[in-house]
């Protein structure tokens, strides 16, 4: 679903020039549950900013479902974007005036889908993420643990092959960041949902099914996890 071949991002800081990544290969199968992991500067979010086309590379070639990014137009990107990548952060990125109902109803918005069915899949998708009696409350009336799970089903509403996570535990306590990861982890083997995650918490790591890990813009292990 997605490979990296020998992929550099290169960064210019003053007269210093820093590869964020460097000649990185990886490949990335449907359905996996997978932690890029590393310390700061080790180049984690670099690679997942560029998997979820966000940043552009400087080498190499990445494949998404065999079509090389570097052919693709803008628009193209914009569209592979909106159909098939899902996005969650550490800080949740809702909207404070809208509920989250409608912070979630507003992604398949984009696409023009018919209201009535917008309204049935944003209930089933509050459901599922625990979330059912509460689509009426905005960002301010929720926990942290709840506004991350509004963020989980408006990644996971349009239905998408990939779900990009940043730190999406960096906010949370840690019985409540086990219980997203816990719903994290149900959705993708039910669904077959291929998550990605940019990531230093431990916990994330163990509940990776398998770990890459980066050190200075290389990929210093990968592991496949029980």
């Amino acid at each position: 679903m997605v490979t990296l071949q020998s992929v550099s991002r290169i960064y210019q800081n003053g007269r210093e020039t820093v590869r964020a990544l460097d000649a990185v290969s990886l490949e990335i199968a449907k359905g996996e549950f997978l932690s890029i992991a590393g310390p700061s500067g080790s180049g984690k979010t670099t690679m997942l900013n560029l998997i979820g086309l966000v940043d552009a590379f400087d080498e190499g070639e990445i494949l998404l479902d065999g079509v090389g990014v570097a052919a693709m137009t803008k628009d193209a990107r914009t569209a592979y974007r909106r159909d098939n990548l899902g996005f969650i952060f550490q800080t949740y990125n809702l909207i404070p005036v809208l509920s989250a109902h409608e912070n979630i109803s507003f992604a398949l918005e984009l696409l023009k889908i018919p209201r009535h069915e917008i309204a049935e899949r944003t209930d089933q998708i509050l459901e599922e993420v625990g979330l059912a009696g509460l689509g009426n409350r905005r960002p301010s009336e929720l926990s942290g643990g709840q506004q991350q799970r509004v963020a989980i089903a408006r990644a996971l509403i349009k239905g998408p092959k990939i779900v990009l996570a940043d730190e999406p535990t960096a906010n949370l306590d840690s019985k409540t960041g086990e219980e997203i990861l816990s719903l994290m982890r149900s959705i993708n083997e039910r669904h077959g949902t291929t998550f990605i995650f940019s990531t230093h918490d431990a916990m994330v790591m163990q509940y990776a099914k398998r770990l890459v890990t980066l050190s200075d813009g290389h990929i210093v292990t990968d592991e496949e996890r029980p």
